[in-house]
Protein backbone atom coordinates (compact mmCIF):
# COMPACT_ATOMS: atom_id res chain seq x y z
CA UNK A 1 0.00 0.00 0.00
CA UNK A 2 2.76 2.62 -0.85
CA UNK A 3 1.04 4.77 -2.44
CA UNK A 4 2.97 7.30 -4.27
CA UNK A 5 0.65 9.70 -6.27
CA UNK A 6 0.31 13.09 -5.92
CA UNK A 7 -3.40 13.19 -6.38
CA UNK A 8 -4.03 11.80 -2.95
CA UNK A 9 -7.10 14.01 -3.24
CA UNK A 10 -8.97 12.11 -5.73
CA UNK A 11 -8.99 8.77 -3.11
CA UNK A 12 -9.88 7.79 0.08
CA UNK A 13 -6.69 7.10 2.53
CA UNK A 14 -6.62 6.84 6.30
CA UNK A 15 -4.71 8.71 8.69
CA UNK A 16 -2.29 6.79 9.28
CA UNK A 17 -1.48 7.03 5.53
CA UNK A 18 -2.01 10.74 5.89
CA UNK A 19 0.96 11.22 8.03
CA UNK A 20 2.82 9.52 5.96
CA UNK A 21 2.78 11.56 3.27
CA UNK A 22 3.42 14.64 5.13
CA UNK A 23 6.48 13.35 6.20
CA UNK A 24 7.52 12.91 3.11
CA UNK A 25 6.29 16.23 1.81
CA UNK A 26 8.09 17.72 5.09
CA UNK A 27 11.39 16.04 3.48
CA UNK A 28 11.90 14.45 7.05
CA UNK A 29 15.22 12.94 7.36
CA UNK A 30 14.80 11.09 10.22
CA UNK A 31 12.06 8.90 12.56
CA UNK A 32 12.47 7.84 16.04
CA UNK A 33 10.27 5.51 18.40
CA UNK A 34 9.50 3.58 21.00
CA UNK A 35 7.33 1.00 20.38
CA UNK A 36 3.62 1.06 22.12
CA UNK A 37 -0.02 1.37 21.45
CA UNK A 38 -1.05 3.28 19.33
CA UNK A 39 2.35 4.22 17.80
CA UNK A 40 3.62 0.55 16.86
CA UNK A 41 1.69 0.69 13.73
CA UNK A 42 2.70 4.03 12.27
CA UNK A 43 6.05 3.10 12.89
CA UNK A 44 6.32 0.59 11.09
CA UNK A 45 4.07 1.28 8.07
CA UNK A 46 7.06 4.22 8.38
CA UNK A 47 9.95 1.73 8.65
CA UNK A 48 8.21 -0.55 5.82
CA UNK A 49 7.75 2.42 2.98
CA UNK A 50 10.40 4.23 3.85
CA UNK A 51 13.10 1.32 3.18
CA UNK A 52 16.82 2.74 3.74
CA UNK A 53 15.90 6.14 2.40
CA UNK A 54 15.51 7.52 5.58
CA UNK A 55 16.63 6.32 8.91
CA UNK A 56 13.58 4.65 11.34
CA UNK A 57 15.55 3.99 14.74
CA UNK A 58 13.72 1.95 17.26
CA UNK A 59 14.74 3.58 20.43
CA UNK A 60 14.43 1.83 23.94
CA UNK A 61 13.70 4.90 25.82
CA UNK A 62 11.64 8.08 24.46
CA UNK A 63 13.84 10.12 26.16
CA UNK A 64 16.79 9.33 24.32
CA UNK A 65 14.33 9.18 20.95
CA UNK A 66 13.67 12.98 21.08
CA UNK A 67 17.35 13.31 22.31
CA UNK A 68 18.87 11.73 19.05
CA UNK A 69 16.07 14.12 16.81
CA UNK A 70 17.27 16.67 18.32
CA UNK A 71 20.78 16.39 17.33
CA UNK A 72 19.37 15.54 13.50
CA UNK A 73 18.03 19.05 14.26
CA UNK A 74 21.15 20.72 15.64
CA UNK A 75 22.38 18.91 12.52
CA UNK A 76 20.06 20.94 10.09
CA UNK A 77 17.93 17.61 9.70
CA UNK A 78 14.16 17.74 10.25
CA UNK A 79 13.28 14.72 12.59
CA UNK A 80 10.35 13.34 13.65
CA UNK A 81 9.91 11.06 17.03
CA UNK A 82 6.86 8.76 17.82
CA UNK A 83 5.64 7.99 21.27
CA UNK A 84 2.58 6.99 23.29
CA UNK A 85 1.06 9.00 25.58
CA UNK A 86 3.03 7.79 28.86
CA UNK A 87 6.11 8.30 26.80
CA UNK A 88 5.73 11.90 27.22
CA UNK A 89 6.20 11.62 30.58
CA UNK A 90 9.57 9.90 29.79
CA UNK A 91 10.61 12.35 27.07
CA UNK A 92 9.62 15.79 29.23
CA UNK A 93 12.96 16.64 30.58
CA UNK A 94 14.29 17.58 27.24
CA UNK A 95 11.61 18.54 25.68
CA UNK A 96 10.92 21.63 28.19
CA UNK A 97 14.57 22.61 28.10
CA UNK A 98 14.69 22.56 24.23
CA UNK A 99 11.98 25.27 23.92
CA UNK A 100 14.00 27.89 26.05
CA UNK A 101 17.40 26.07 24.52
CA UNK A 102 16.03 26.41 20.87
CA UNK A 103 16.42 23.93 18.15
CA UNK A 104 17.54 23.90 14.59
CA UNK A 105 15.52 21.91 11.85
CA UNK A 106 11.84 21.10 12.64
CA UNK A 107 11.22 18.81 15.51
CA UNK A 108 7.80 17.27 15.79
CA UNK A 109 6.70 14.47 18.39
CA UNK A 110 3.59 12.21 17.71
CA UNK A 111 1.69 11.60 20.80
CA UNK A 112 -0.62 8.59 20.57
CA UNK A 113 -2.96 8.78 22.93
CA UNK A 114 -5.25 5.99 24.27
CA UNK A 115 -8.92 7.07 25.32
CA UNK A 116 -10.71 3.75 26.60
CA UNK A 117 -7.17 2.35 27.69
CA UNK A 118 -7.23 -0.35 25.78
CA UNK A 119 -3.42 -0.78 25.72
CA UNK A 120 -2.22 1.46 28.56
CA UNK A 121 -1.47 1.59 32.25
CA UNK A 122 -3.46 4.79 32.49
CA UNK A 123 -5.48 7.12 30.08
CA UNK A 124 -3.76 11.13 30.45
CA UNK A 125 -4.16 13.49 27.78
CA UNK A 126 -0.94 14.23 25.71
CA UNK A 127 -2.54 18.13 25.32
CA UNK A 128 -1.52 18.76 28.80
CA UNK A 129 1.90 18.96 27.76
CA UNK A 130 1.68 21.84 25.58
CA UNK A 131 0.81 23.56 28.69
CA UNK A 132 3.65 22.18 31.16
CA UNK A 133 6.38 22.59 28.00
CA UNK A 134 4.70 26.03 26.59
CA UNK A 135 4.44 23.98 23.23
CA UNK A 136 1.94 24.22 20.19
CA UNK A 137 -0.03 21.32 20.02
CA UNK A 138 -2.22 20.06 17.19
CA UNK A 139 -5.03 17.52 17.48
CA UNK A 140 -6.11 16.33 13.99
CA UNK A 141 -9.67 15.28 13.87
CA UNK A 142 -8.99 13.16 10.48
CA UNK A 143 -7.27 12.30 7.65
CA UNK A 144 -6.48 15.87 6.00
CA UNK A 145 -6.05 17.58 9.18
CA UNK A 146 -3.53 14.60 10.14
CA UNK A 147 -1.66 15.71 7.33
CA UNK A 148 -1.76 19.72 7.57
CA UNK A 149 -1.23 19.16 11.22
CA UNK A 150 2.00 17.43 10.60
CA UNK A 151 3.12 19.73 7.60
CA UNK A 152 2.34 22.87 9.52
CA UNK A 153 3.77 21.53 12.53
CA UNK A 154 7.06 21.25 10.67
CA UNK A 155 6.95 25.04 9.54
CA UNK A 156 6.26 26.52 13.10
CA UNK A 157 8.72 24.53 15.09
CA UNK A 158 11.49 25.89 12.74
CA UNK A 159 10.02 29.35 12.68
CA UNK A 160 9.56 29.02 16.80
CA UNK A 161 12.65 27.04 16.99
CA UNK A 162 10.91 24.83 19.64
CA UNK A 163 9.20 21.20 19.29
CA UNK A 164 5.83 20.60 18.56
CA UNK A 165 3.44 18.27 19.32
CA UNK A 166 0.77 16.11 17.37
CA UNK A 167 -1.88 14.37 19.13
CA UNK A 168 -3.28 10.86 17.06
CA UNK A 169 -5.91 7.92 18.22
CA UNK A 170 -6.24 4.90 17.13
CA UNK A 171 -9.62 5.94 15.58
CA UNK A 172 -7.68 8.36 13.91
CA UNK A 173 -4.72 6.86 12.15
CA UNK A 174 -7.97 3.93 11.04
CA UNK A 175 -10.02 7.03 9.55
CA UNK A 176 -10.63 7.81 6.32
CA UNK A 177 -11.29 10.36 4.03
CA UNK A 178 -9.93 13.00 0.55
CA UNK A 179 -6.39 14.50 1.25
CA UNK A 180 -5.31 17.79 -0.20
CA UNK A 181 -1.30 17.40 -0.32
CA UNK A 182 1.28 20.40 -0.81
CA UNK A 183 3.70 20.93 -3.93
CA UNK A 184 4.72 24.30 -2.13
CA UNK A 185 6.00 23.11 1.74
CA UNK A 186 8.47 25.76 2.82
CA UNK A 187 11.30 25.17 5.53
CA UNK A 188 13.89 27.67 6.65
CA UNK A 189 16.17 29.11 4.97
CA UNK A 190 18.52 28.41 8.05
CA UNK A 191 16.96 25.56 9.78
CA UNK A 192 20.51 25.02 11.78
CA UNK A 193 21.08 25.85 15.60
CA UNK A 194 22.05 29.45 16.43
CA UNK A 195 24.82 29.45 18.86
CA UNK A 196 24.24 33.31 19.69
CA UNK A 197 21.41 31.89 22.27
CA UNK A 198 24.14 31.29 24.39
CA UNK A 199 24.78 34.90 24.69
CA UNK A 200 21.81 34.81 27.47
CA UNK A 201 21.34 33.72 30.47
CA UNK A 202 18.83 30.89 31.42
CA UNK A 203 16.73 34.15 32.90
CA UNK A 204 17.49 35.65 29.60
CA UNK A 205 16.28 32.72 27.56
CA UNK A 206 13.18 32.31 29.13
CA UNK A 207 12.23 35.75 28.78
CA UNK A 208 13.20 35.54 25.00
CA UNK A 209 10.78 32.65 24.68
CA UNK A 210 7.95 34.95 26.17
CA UNK A 211 8.98 38.15 24.20
CA UNK A 212 9.49 36.73 20.79
CA UNK A 213 8.36 33.28 20.30
CA UNK A 214 4.99 32.68 22.80
CA UNK A 215 3.17 35.40 20.34
CA UNK A 216 4.34 33.60 17.26
CA UNK A 217 2.59 30.69 19.00
CA UNK A 218 -0.52 32.35 19.64
CA UNK A 219 -0.85 33.77 16.54
CA UNK A 220 -0.80 30.48 15.09
CA UNK A 221 -3.95 29.84 17.10
CA UNK A 222 -5.95 32.68 16.08
CA UNK A 223 -4.92 32.33 12.76
CA UNK A 224 -4.51 28.82 11.42
CA UNK A 225 -6.94 27.74 8.80
CA UNK A 226 -6.77 24.39 10.30
CA UNK A 227 -9.61 25.91 13.35
CA UNK A 228 -12.95 25.36 11.45
CA UNK A 229 -15.82 26.71 12.62
CA UNK A 230 -19.28 26.22 11.14
CA UNK A 231 -22.70 28.38 11.83
CA UNK A 232 -25.79 27.33 11.95
CA UNK A 233 -27.04 29.76 9.64
CA UNK A 234 -29.64 30.86 11.40
CA UNK A 235 -30.46 34.44 11.64
CA UNK A 236 -30.62 34.92 15.13
CA UNK A 237 -28.17 36.84 17.03
CA UNK A 238 -27.21 34.10 19.58
CA UNK A 239 -28.09 30.17 18.88
CA UNK A 240 -29.16 28.13 21.35
CA UNK A 241 -26.61 25.29 21.24
CA UNK A 242 -22.84 25.71 19.94
CA UNK A 243 -20.24 22.55 19.52
CA UNK A 244 -17.04 23.12 20.72
CA UNK A 245 -14.60 19.70 19.77
CA UNK A 246 -11.09 18.94 19.05
CA UNK A 247 -9.41 15.00 17.55
CA UNK A 248 -11.23 12.66 16.40
CA UNK A 249 -14.14 13.61 18.14
CA UNK A 250 -14.88 16.47 15.87
CA UNK A 251 -15.68 13.68 13.12
CA UNK A 252 -18.44 12.03 14.97
CA UNK A 253 -19.84 15.77 15.51
CA UNK A 254 -20.18 16.36 12.17
CA UNK A 255 -21.23 12.98 11.06
CA UNK A 256 -24.17 13.20 14.19
CA UNK A 257 -24.81 16.86 12.79
CA UNK A 258 -25.62 15.40 9.52
CA UNK A 259 -27.80 12.12 10.31
CA UNK A 260 -29.71 13.68 12.66
CA UNK A 261 -29.98 17.41 10.23
CA UNK A 262 -29.31 19.10 13.05
CA UNK A 263 -28.51 22.73 12.64
CA UNK A 264 -26.03 23.48 15.67
CA UNK A 265 -22.78 25.68 14.77
CA UNK A 266 -19.58 23.39 15.48
CA UNK A 267 -16.16 24.79 16.63
CA UNK A 268 -13.43 22.45 15.45
CA UNK A 269 -9.99 22.85 17.10
CA UNK A 270 -7.01 20.96 15.45
CA UNK A 271 -4.77 23.69 16.83
CA UNK A 272 -5.27 23.69 20.91
CA UNK A 273 -2.33 24.54 22.31
CA UNK A 274 -2.28 27.65 22.82
CA UNK A 275 -5.81 28.08 22.80
CA UNK A 276 -7.80 30.45 20.02
CA UNK A 277 -8.75 32.79 23.00
CA UNK A 278 -10.48 35.29 21.36
CA UNK A 279 -12.04 32.46 18.95
CA UNK A 280 -13.39 31.15 21.80
CA UNK A 281 -14.61 34.00 23.29
CA UNK A 282 -16.62 34.81 20.32
CA UNK A 283 -18.07 31.70 20.03
CA UNK A 284 -19.23 30.99 23.86
CA UNK A 285 -20.90 34.35 23.61
CA UNK A 286 -22.53 33.74 20.65
CA UNK A 287 -24.29 30.78 21.91
CA UNK A 288 -27.01 30.00 24.96
CA UNK A 289 -25.34 26.41 25.41
CA UNK A 290 -21.97 25.43 24.45
CA UNK A 291 -21.01 21.70 24.43
CA UNK A 292 -17.41 20.72 24.75
CA UNK A 293 -16.69 17.58 22.98
CA UNK A 294 -13.42 15.82 23.34
CA UNK A 295 -10.89 12.79 24.74
CA UNK A 296 -9.57 11.63 26.92
CA UNK A 297 -9.49 14.74 29.60
CA UNK A 298 -11.81 18.21 29.85
CA UNK A 299 -8.79 20.05 28.52
CA UNK A 300 -10.43 22.72 26.74
CA UNK A 301 -13.97 22.52 29.14
CA UNK A 302 -11.56 23.08 32.16
CA UNK A 303 -9.93 26.13 30.27
CA UNK A 304 -13.49 27.90 29.67
CA UNK A 305 -15.70 26.28 32.07
CA UNK A 306 -15.31 29.90 34.19
CA UNK A 307 -18.38 30.67 31.53
CA UNK A 308 -21.60 29.16 33.04
CA UNK A 309 -22.90 28.17 29.70
CA UNK A 310 -20.11 25.75 29.03
CA UNK A 311 -21.19 22.05 29.38
CA UNK A 312 -19.33 18.58 28.95
CA UNK A 313 -17.55 16.01 31.09
CA UNK A 314 -17.54 18.50 34.11
CA UNK A 315 -21.21 18.69 33.88
CA UNK A 316 -21.49 15.27 33.74
CA UNK A 317 -22.74 15.37 30.16
CA UNK A 318 -20.06 13.67 28.32
CA UNK A 319 -17.72 10.88 29.98
CA UNK A 320 -14.12 10.98 30.49
CA UNK A 321 -12.01 8.98 27.91
CA UNK A 322 -13.00 7.45 24.78
CA UNK A 323 -16.29 9.30 23.42
CA UNK A 324 -18.97 7.94 21.20
CA UNK A 325 -21.98 8.97 18.58
CA UNK A 326 -24.28 7.90 21.10
CA UNK A 327 -22.90 9.89 23.82
CA UNK A 328 -22.43 12.81 21.78
CA UNK A 329 -26.40 12.52 20.95
CA UNK A 330 -27.46 12.04 24.69
CA UNK A 331 -25.73 15.46 25.63
CA UNK A 332 -27.42 17.45 22.98
CA UNK A 333 -30.42 16.18 24.23
CA UNK A 334 -29.91 17.09 27.76
CA UNK A 335 -28.04 20.31 27.07
CA UNK A 336 -30.95 22.04 28.95
CA UNK A 337 -30.18 20.32 32.17
CA UNK A 338 -26.49 22.10 34.04
CA UNK A 339 -25.61 18.84 35.62
CA UNK A 340 -26.40 15.49 34.70
CA UNK A 341 -25.31 12.09 36.15
CA UNK A 342 -25.65 9.69 33.66
CA UNK A 343 -21.76 8.27 33.67
CA UNK A 344 -21.73 6.98 37.40
CA UNK A 345 -20.21 3.50 35.92
CA UNK A 346 -16.75 2.35 37.39
CA UNK A 347 -15.49 -0.68 35.13
CA UNK A 348 -14.69 -3.65 36.65
CA UNK A 349 -12.31 -6.79 35.23
CA UNK A 350 -14.98 -8.82 35.74
CA UNK A 351 -17.65 -7.21 33.88
CA UNK A 352 -15.19 -6.31 31.63
CA UNK A 353 -13.62 -9.33 31.05
CA UNK A 354 -9.89 -10.53 32.01
CA UNK A 355 -7.03 -9.52 29.42
CA UNK A 356 -4.83 -12.31 30.87
CA UNK A 357 -1.54 -13.85 29.98
CA UNK A 358 -1.25 -16.62 26.85
CA UNK A 359 -2.19 -19.80 28.17
CA UNK A 360 0.67 -21.50 26.96
CA UNK A 361 2.79 -18.43 28.19
CA UNK A 362 6.15 -20.61 29.57
CA UNK A 363 6.61 -17.75 32.30
CA UNK A 364 3.14 -19.03 33.74
CA UNK A 365 4.43 -21.30 36.44
CA UNK A 366 6.51 -18.39 37.19
CA UNK A 367 3.71 -16.27 38.41
CA UNK A 368 2.10 -18.83 39.77
CA UNK A 369 5.25 -19.53 42.07
CA UNK A 370 5.41 -15.72 42.80
CA UNK A 371 2.00 -16.05 44.12
CA UNK A 372 2.93 -18.18 46.86
CA UNK A 373 5.38 -15.98 48.27
CA UNK A 374 4.18 -13.82 51.29
CA UNK A 375 6.25 -10.77 50.15
CA UNK A 376 5.47 -7.59 47.84
CA UNK A 377 6.18 -8.53 44.26
CA UNK A 378 6.84 -4.94 42.26
CA UNK A 379 5.63 -5.76 38.74
CA UNK A 380 6.37 -3.39 35.13
CA UNK A 381 4.70 -2.64 32.73
CA UNK A 382 4.41 -5.51 29.72
CA UNK A 383 2.62 -8.80 30.22
CA UNK A 384 3.60 -9.28 34.04
CA UNK A 385 1.35 -6.43 35.18
CA UNK A 386 -1.43 -8.58 33.73
CA UNK A 387 -0.40 -10.94 36.20
CA UNK A 388 -1.86 -8.91 39.25
CA UNK A 389 -5.55 -9.56 39.27
CA UNK A 390 -7.16 -12.62 40.10
CA UNK A 391 -6.53 -15.63 39.08
CA UNK A 392 -2.75 -15.54 38.98
CA UNK A 393 -2.38 -12.63 41.78
CA UNK A 394 1.15 -12.71 41.09
CA UNK A 395 2.45 -8.70 41.48
CA UNK A 396 1.03 -6.24 43.89
CA UNK A 397 2.06 -3.00 42.05
CA UNK A 398 3.31 -1.80 38.52
CA UNK A 399 3.86 1.81 38.45
CA UNK A 400 5.45 2.62 35.31
CA UNK A 401 7.50 0.31 32.41
CA UNK A 402 11.29 -0.06 33.60
CA UNK A 403 9.61 0.72 37.49
CA UNK A 404 10.06 -2.18 39.23
CA UNK A 405 13.48 -2.31 40.30
CA UNK A 406 13.51 1.11 41.72
CA UNK A 407 10.23 0.37 43.64
CA UNK A 408 11.74 -2.96 45.32
CA UNK A 409 14.33 -0.39 46.35
CA UNK A 410 11.47 0.67 48.54
CA UNK A 411 10.06 -2.08 50.18
CA UNK A 412 10.82 -2.70 53.97
CA UNK A 413 12.59 -6.44 53.36
CA UNK A 414 14.29 -7.85 50.63
CA UNK A 415 11.12 -8.43 47.91
CA UNK A 416 11.05 -9.82 44.62
CA UNK A 417 10.85 -7.06 41.11
CA UNK A 418 10.04 -8.25 38.47
CA UNK A 419 11.11 -6.82 34.66
CA UNK A 420 10.90 -7.90 31.45
CA UNK A 421 14.05 -7.39 29.52
CA UNK A 422 12.21 -4.80 27.04
CA UNK A 423 11.45 -3.04 30.73
CA UNK A 424 15.21 -3.57 31.97
CA UNK A 425 16.61 -1.96 28.72
CA UNK A 426 14.09 1.03 28.95
CA UNK A 427 14.96 2.73 32.36
CA UNK A 428 15.22 -0.46 34.58
CA UNK A 429 18.70 -0.55 34.40
CA UNK A 430 19.04 2.58 35.94
CA UNK A 431 17.07 1.39 39.22
CA UNK A 432 19.44 -1.54 39.16
CA UNK A 433 22.18 0.73 39.43
CA UNK A 434 20.79 2.36 42.12
CA UNK A 435 19.69 -0.51 44.19
CA UNK A 436 23.57 -1.81 43.99
CA UNK A 437 24.91 1.58 44.80
CA UNK A 438 22.87 2.01 48.00
CA UNK A 439 23.14 -1.27 48.72
CA UNK A 440 19.85 -2.07 48.91
CA UNK A 441 18.32 -5.56 49.48
CA UNK A 442 16.13 -6.50 46.02
CA UNK A 443 15.82 -9.88 44.25
CA UNK A 444 15.67 -8.63 40.97
CA UNK A 445 13.81 -11.59 38.33
CA UNK A 446 14.47 -10.41 35.28
CA UNK A 447 12.22 -12.34 32.14
CA UNK A 448 13.50 -12.57 29.24
CA UNK A 449 12.37 -14.09 26.37
CA UNK A 450 14.04 -11.29 24.04
CA UNK A 451 11.16 -9.52 22.83
CA UNK A 452 8.83 -6.53 23.42
CA UNK A 453 5.78 -8.61 23.53
CA UNK A 454 2.85 -6.58 24.28
CA UNK A 455 4.17 -3.90 21.40
CA UNK A 456 4.05 -5.86 18.69
CA UNK A 457 7.32 -8.64 19.04
CA UNK A 458 10.26 -6.36 18.45
CA UNK A 459 13.72 -7.04 19.65
CA UNK A 460 15.78 -6.05 22.67
CA UNK A 461 18.91 -5.72 23.36
CA UNK A 462 20.88 -8.08 25.96
CA UNK A 463 22.11 -6.77 28.78
CA UNK A 464 23.18 -9.44 30.59
CA UNK A 465 27.08 -8.65 30.44
CA UNK A 466 26.14 -4.80 31.59
CA UNK A 467 24.17 -6.86 34.63
CA UNK A 468 26.80 -9.14 35.46
CA UNK A 469 28.96 -6.59 35.41
CA UNK A 470 26.74 -4.27 38.07
CA UNK A 471 26.16 -6.82 40.24
CA UNK A 472 28.12 -9.65 41.69
CA UNK A 473 25.04 -11.74 41.90
CA UNK A 474 24.03 -13.31 38.63
CA UNK A 475 22.17 -16.32 38.32
CA UNK A 476 20.91 -17.05 34.61
CA UNK A 477 17.73 -19.97 34.51
CA UNK A 478 16.53 -21.48 31.47
CA UNK A 479 13.15 -22.20 31.15
CA UNK A 480 12.42 -23.03 28.07
CA UNK A 481 11.05 -26.61 27.59
CA UNK A 482 8.19 -26.86 28.74
CA UNK A 483 7.81 -31.24 29.13
CA UNK A 484 10.14 -29.94 32.19
CA UNK A 485 8.53 -27.12 33.31
CA UNK A 486 7.05 -28.71 36.51
CA UNK A 487 10.26 -30.30 37.64
CA UNK A 488 12.12 -26.87 37.05
CA UNK A 489 9.62 -24.67 38.49
CA UNK A 490 10.74 -26.14 42.17
CA UNK A 491 13.95 -25.86 41.20
CA UNK A 492 13.58 -22.01 40.64
CA UNK A 493 11.40 -21.46 43.99
CA UNK A 494 14.14 -23.15 46.12
CA UNK A 495 16.45 -20.32 44.20
CA UNK A 496 14.07 -17.61 44.59
CA UNK A 497 13.93 -18.17 48.65
CA UNK A 498 17.78 -18.75 49.07
CA UNK A 499 18.47 -15.35 47.36
CA UNK A 500 15.29 -13.70 49.63
CA UNK A 501 17.64 -15.03 52.86
CA UNK A 502 20.93 -13.34 51.94
CA UNK A 503 21.20 -9.37 51.90
CA UNK A 504 22.06 -7.39 48.96
CA UNK A 505 20.60 -7.82 45.49
CA UNK A 506 20.86 -10.81 43.75
CA UNK A 507 19.34 -10.96 40.08
CA UNK A 508 18.28 -14.24 37.91
CA UNK A 509 17.65 -14.16 34.86
CA UNK A 510 14.88 -16.43 33.71
CA UNK A 511 14.85 -17.18 29.87
CA UNK A 512 11.87 -18.65 27.94
CA UNK A 513 10.75 -18.15 24.31
CA UNK A 514 7.96 -16.17 23.52
CA UNK A 515 5.05 -18.15 22.07
CA UNK A 516 3.33 -14.86 20.56
CA UNK A 517 6.33 -14.30 18.20
CA UNK A 518 8.96 -17.25 18.20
Amino acid sequence: MNRTDREVGTSEITGLEALYFALIDSKVEMVTGVAGFPVTAVMEYFEKNLGSDIPTLWMTNEKVALEAALGASVSGKRSLVLTKHVGMNVLSDPLVTAVTHTIGAGVVIVAGDDPGVRASQNEQDSRWYGEVAEVAVFDPSGPDAAYGSLVRAFELSERTKTPVIVRITDRLEKATGPVTRSDDIKAETEATFDRSIWKLTMRGKHQHFHINVQPLLVDEAESSSLNRSVRSGRSSKTDKVGIISSGYPSLLVDELLSERQLEVSHLSLNVVSPLPVRKLRDFISDHEKVLVIEESEAFIESHISICENVLGKMSGHLPYGRIEKEQIGFAIENIDKDKVTEYTFIETIEERGSRSLCEDCLFLPVYRMLHDLDIFIAGDMGCSIRSAPAPLEAVDVGFALGAAISTAIGFDKKSVAVIGDFGLSHSGIIGLINAVENERDVLVLVLDNRTAAMTGGQSTPDLTDAVKALCDDVTVFEFNDPEIAGSRIKELESLVRNKLAVKGVSVIYVRAECVLYK
